[in-house]
């Protein structure tokens, strides 16, 4: 920050007067910036805001690049559970937590709008983060796959109460899952490979919570509502 703030005021003192700043040495700029400061005190503000500024359209701009380059993998992974029109214009990406209660709230807004739109399809990102029951109902719900029972299952464990190890197979056996075989399937290669995949997905996205979405190319952190859903579809196809 101060490296910054001695570099903003010098490139103030260059445009003021060019000349005279080629013959500053270090010790003279330092002590002109600090009465710079001493009679304006409000640079200091103007340095953080624009440094503020800086930092996240750097921030934006990495994550766009983040999404272009596993732009493939979000939208087509064969290892990504997914609902709705296989052909759709609008793919939408949820990373969430079964034990996460927005993800319990936005599981609503998404079926409205999957309901209300034909033309849109998810893929689910089971993006476990909140406990070891979180983990332990990801890895039950892509494991019900090999039952095609994901998508009652999902909506099921989303529907509940705080999850663990019990709540789930009680769940599971009253949906009519083969207990035994899931918890065979449980330890399947390819569950784990979707919970990292999501892991790395999320890191290189910087989501650091649940829910997040990937609408388009548009990144969200955090719970959004039906219509602000809507908004963001109407806004891509426009």
């Amino acid at each position: 920050m101060r490296k910054f703030i001695m570099s903003f005021l010098t490139a103030m003192l260059v445009s003021v007067n060019p000349v005279m700043s080629e013959t500053l040495n270090e010790a003279d700029i330092k002590k002109l910036a600090l009465e710079a400061i001493l009679e304006n005190p409000q640079i200091i503000m103007e340095a953080v805001n624009l440094l503020r500024d800086r930092d996240e359209a750097d921030k934006e701009a990495s994550k766009k690049q983040a999404y272009l380059d596993n732009e493939d993998l979000l939208i087509s992974d064969p290892n990504a559970p997914t609902y709705g029109n296989p052909d759709a214009d609008i793919t939408i990406i949820e990373f969430f937590d079964y034990n996460c209660g927005y993800c319990k709230k936005a599981m609503a807004a998404v079926q409205e709008v999957l309901r209300n739109d034909k033309n849109i399809r998810i893929v689910y990102r089971e993006f476990p983060i909140l406990s070891e029951g979180s983990i332990y109902a990801s890895r039950a719900a892509l494991a019900s796959r090999a039952q095609n029972k994901y998508n009652v299952f999902h909506e099921e464990l989303m529907n509940a109460q705080q999850l663990n190890k019990i709540s789930v197979i009680k769940i599971a056996r009253r949906i009519g899952l083969d207990i035994e075989k899931l918890l065979i399937d449980m330890n399947d290669p390819n569950v784990f490979e979707h919970i990292q995949t999501s892991r790395d997905l999320a890191d290189v996205l910087q989501f650091t919570g649940t829910p997040s979405f990937v609408i388009g190319d548009r990144l969200i952190g955090g719970y959004i509502p039906e219509d602000a859903m809507l908004e963001i579809i109407a806004s891509i196809r426009g």
